[in-house]
């Protein structure tokens, strides 16, 4: 089996399992991982932080967006600009609007550079304790990952933390993760 079939079947079954979660586990799921994130002390060091619009069965990430503006944080979220993803500041969760793929990102967005020392909140529908992460298949964050450094956190529900992520060269790994139940340092 190759790596493709190899990464088709983890994301077949991950995603079957995080849609089974009933929509009150969404909920202390989100408001477990906004506390845990707004707890770290590399979030607490960041000069801004780039979090993700979750859509779908995704964790809820509204929780902690909203906590970040609330402390007054440079928040920047994701916004697809052609084959590319690109940040871009809000000021309020409410200005977001459905964009690529349904997914809300700031309108009309005015594209910044989020600095080395910005924090990148990633989505994935699988991680592993290495790090290892397995998107949606885009390359979207891949992409922006590799031109943007900074240190990445995936962001996800327990039930998505898998034994090995099958990974490409091309694949970038996260520093930590963070899930409704604990912070895995990777590495």
């Amino acid at each position: 089996m190759d790596i493709r079939d190899q990464k088709r079947i983890v994301r077949r079954t991950t995603l079957a399992k995080r849609a089974r979660l009933s929509p009150a586990e969404r909920e202390a799921g989100g408001r477990a991982v906004a506390e845990t994130i707004l707890s770290l002390p590399e979030i607490a060091a960041a000069s801004a932080v780039m979090a993700f619009a979750s859509f779908g069965t995704e964790i809820p990430t509204d929780p902690v967006v909203e906590a970040l503006l609330h402390a007054g944080r440079r928040v920047m979220m994701p916004a697809v600009d052609g084959d590319r993803l690109r940040a871009a500041p809000i000021a309020r969760l409410e200005d977001l609007a459905p964009g690529y793929r349904g997914i809300r990102e700031p309108p009309a967005p005015a594209f910044v550079d989020p600095g080395p020392q910005a924090v990148f909140l990633i989505p994935g529908v699988a991680f592993d304790e290495r790090g290892g992460r397995l998107g949606y298949g885009g390359g979207f964050y891949d992409s922006f990952l590799r031109q943007n450094p900074g240190l990445r956190i995936g962001v996800c529900f327990e039930c998505q933390i898998v034994a090995a992520v099958p990974a490409e060269a091309h694949d970038l790994p996260v520093a930590l993760v963070v899930t409704d139940a604990r912070v895995i340092r990777a590495g």
